[in-house]
């Protein structure tokens, strides 16, 4: 009896630990009354929004402190504290509405979500991996008017909502196997060309190991193999969409591990 338990235990252990801001289940998250429209085939951009939201202070702390490869300079960011602040509190005092665009909700809560994550990683700096922390994707730390929202509810009932499975390599949880954090931020004006950029980088990253005849994809493709299968196509039809290698129709898949240490620039 004691050896069963043991094993149950660990096999709850190791479900513990495999959960993750890409494994949570939306289930328990909720947008908290904040907008979600369907993203269109392509994000228009000529709807005029009710605001135009100013990420210039972000762009510039990415192009300081985020290389092109994607690689975080925690340290270097911990210098610019009072301008991070600056723009956390900037977004954090926006309330979005169903009268801003598409485009520019979409720039906005990718944004938010970086922005909060690093601060997240800097509040606890030094630390090896973002698991390392308590319910980083559970805590209600984010602020958004006068409503508290985690990074899993930013996640799973706002950008997952909104029908644009890009946000997958849009959005960052500050890990080596992550999409990479793009060293400049995200905008209405240029939205779907940014998504496009970071979807198309990723899939033709080392993230993936990509072949005629086998693929072996990241997690993110396993876990949220719904979100890029949802119209009908295989998972090999989307990634075909982006590959520069043509995958055969037939191709085995199988999924890569992932590493949750810190996607810190050495």
């Amino acid at each position: 009896m004691k050896q069963l338990i043991l094993s149950f235990a660990i096999l709850i252990s190791g479900a513990f630990a495999f959960a993750s801001c890409n494994l949570i289940s939306s289930a328990g998250f909720n947008s908290k009354g904040l907008p979600t429209p369907d993203v269109e085939d392509e994000i228009a951009m000529d709807v005029e929004s009710a605001v135009q939201i100013d990420h210039s202070v972000w762009n510039a702390l990415l192009q300081e402190y985020v290389t092109e490869d994607g690689w975080v300079d925690y340290k270097g960011f911990k210098t610019d504290r009072q301008k991070l602040d600056q723009y956390l509190t900037m977004l954090s005092d926006q309330s979005p509405a169903d009268s801003w665009s598409t485009a520019e909700l979409l720039a906005y809560y990718i944004n938010l979500y970086n922005a909060y994550t690093v601060d997240l990683i800097l509040r606890n700096y030094p630390l090896k991996s973002i698991k390392d922390l308590n319910g980083p994707w559970t805590r209600e730390f984010i602020r958004v008017g006068d409503t508290r929202i985690s990074l899993g509810g930013l996640e799973h009932s706002i950008l997952r909502k909104m029908n644009e499975p890009r946000i997958h390599f849009a959005i960052n949880c500050a890990s080596v196997s992550c999409p990479k954090l793009m060293n400049e931020a995200f905008t209405a004006e240029n939205i779907e060309e940014q998504l496009e950029k970071a979807t198309r980088q990723f899939i033709n990253s080392d993230k993936n190991e990509i072949s005629e005849k086998s693929v072996k994809l990241s997690s993110i493709f396993d876990w949220y193999k719904g979100d890029f299968t949802e119209d009908g196509q295989s998972l090999i039809e989307y990634v075909n969409r982006y590959s520069n290698i043509r995958i055969n129709s037939d191709a085995s898949v199988s999924f890569k591990d992932y590493d949750w240490n810190l996607n810190e620039a050495k």
